[in-house]
């Protein structure tokens, strides 16, 4: 993961805007395509007038900080016997009923709220569990629940009480390890996967006595699909030897010394904190990673105890972050993909219903299932997400949101574009005083706003400037021509054009990045 071939070379100071390197819609989109799943064009404009993109973060994690968890549904708790008699009093009710509702909550809150969401995504695909393994909706939404809640806090914590979920319990054998019996399953992935990376700082006996650790949490009263207890009498009760030290490790807590998570977070701060921070760079600033930048990020998470709100304050504050390296330099997984799109136009809010199961369907169809990803080792992304079996679903998915507005209502196509900002605020917004041939400056504005950097191939634009200009005779672009009327934003076919010209970006590779 960690590379020394980045091309991004600066630093980790805060980006503070000047003449040379201009705070604009660019960077703006950026941010919000990265941190949260796009911008509505309010949220740009007003990020464009605060011109202080450090302020613009901070404010972003404390919302994220502040925002609570997401209600818990009636069934959240339930055990198998509740739901099955729920699907006895409605057939259409059974587990795939629940775990779809579910499943669109979460998409329902990848477009209504922003950082601590795209975070949860990230954790789903750190921490990773298959809800088609576990089958319990309550599983689900407890797990979804503490990602949720812990998504910008205390890692440690985290680690702890991810180990004892139900869902992971399931999950990775857990609930079969017992005293007599340890399983590995778990105790392997704790390090391998979680907290330290493949082959990084443990051996096979610390798997071996970790498993022996964490025994004990077996207890369903036989309750299926109840809560899973810590059962004393199935706990391995006996002296275990891991990173080279010996105590009756158990999970008691992380204020005992005795803690098997406490006891792996003193032993291994370092190789945590680097391996934690290379994939939190992965995902938020490029798959390329820059050791340098890792290993700074890694100081600060170790400095603030494991809180991970500090290490994203720093990432997202610096010109590192803001570098045009950065922009533009990861593909958009199908979530990125769709929800992004449907919340940069933001023709529809709230989501309704049908969008939600439209939005499920398709990001499920070329890849990305919530909360079921491919296996244990989640999504690897990136150019698996382009794939031939997948690129033409992704063309087709944004083709039908826009098809699916514009049939509903073309004038807010029109609408969009009135008042859509120019590069940066000084730039000015696009409006019905421009004319003419300045159509290449209304052109130009969209492709930078849903391009992460616009077209900088000459031909490209041409292209892409003759499929909007399409709709008029030429001599409508042309102030010295004779014609009846100039072209601008009052004309009746200009939400056509700007259609035609959405549908023309979706199918450019420039499209597929964020």
């Amino acid at each position: 993961m960690i590379s020394d071939t980045s091309c991004n070379l600066a630093s980790l100071d805060p980006y503070v805007p000047s003449a040379e390197n201009p705070w604009n819609v660019s960077k703006i989109n950026h941010l919000y395509r990265r941190v949260a799943f796009g911008a509505t064009k309010t949220q740009v404009i007003d990020a464009l007038n605060q011109n202080n993109p450090s302020a613009l973060v901070d404010s972003l994690i404390d919302e994220a900080i502040a925002l609570v968890p997401t209600a818990a549904p009636e069934w959240a708790f339930w055990n198998r016997d509740q739901f099955e008699a729920a699907e006895m009093a409605n057939e259409d009710n059974d587990i795939n009923f629940y775990q779809d509702e579910g499943k669109r909550q979460m998409i329902y809150d990848f477009v209504q709220n922003g950082l601590r969401d795209r975070l949860t995504l990230f954790w789903s695909n750190h921490f990773v569990t298959e809800d088609q393994s576990y089958r319990s909706p309550a599983y689900q939404y407890q797990y979804y629940n503490l990602l949720q809640f812990h998504s910008l806090g205390d890692f440690r914590q985290f680690v702890y009480d991810i180990g004892i979920s139900s869902a992971m319990l399931v999950y990775l054998n857990g609930d079969e390890n017992t005293r007599d019996r340890p399983n590995e399953n778990y105790a392997r992935e704790l390090y391998e996967l979680f907290t330290l990376g493949v082959d990084n700082g443990y051996n096979e006996n610390d798997i071996i006595e970790t498993a022996k650790a964490i025994t004990g949490w077996v207890e369903t009263n036989d309750i299926p699909w109840g809560p899973i207890t810590f059962n004393p009498g199935q706990f391995s009760n006996d002296t275990k030897d891991i990173f080279g030290q010996t105590a009756n490790f158990g999970y008691y807590g992380l204020g005992s010394p005795d803690d098997v998570i406490a006891h792996l977070f003193a032993q291994r701060e370092t190789l945590i904190a680097n391996f934690i921070c290379g994939k939190l760079y992965a995902y938020f600033v490029s798959p390329t990673c820059n050791e340098a930048i890792v290993a700074e990020m890694a100081q600060t998470f170790i400095a603030n105890n494991f809180q991970i709100a500090p290490v994203l304050r720093q990432l997202f504050k610096s010109e590192h972050f803001f570098d045009q390296e950065a922009i533009g330099a990861i593909i958009k997984s199908p979530i990125d993909l769709f929800v992004t799109h449907f919340k940069q136009l933001n023709f529809e809010s709230p989501p309704t219903l049908a969008t939600l199961n439209s939005l499920l369907g398709r990001t499920t169809t070329i890849g990305q299932e919530v909360l079921n990803p491919i296996d244990v080792e989640g999504w690897q992304g990136d150019e698996d997400w382009i794939s031939p079996d997948y690129l033409i679903g992704r063309w087709e998915g944004i083709q039908s949101i826009i098809n699916t507005f514009y049939s509903q209502n073309q004038t807010q196509f029109s609408d969009f574009l009135n008042g859509l900002p120019i590069g940066t605020l000084a730039d000015g917004f696009v409006n019905n005083t421009l004319q003419g041939e300045q159509v290449n400056i209304v052109v130009k504005a969209i492709l930078d706003y849903f391009l992460p950097r616009g077209l900088e191939d000459q031909t490209l634009f041409d292209e892409a400037l003759a499929i909007f200009k399409e709709f008029y005779p030429e001599n409508y672009y042309e102030p010295d021509a004779v014609a009846p009327i100039l072209w601008t934003l009052d004309l009746s076919g200009v939400p056509d054009q700007f259609y035609a010209l959405l549908s023309h970006i979706d199918e450019l590779p420039e499209f597929q990045l964020k």
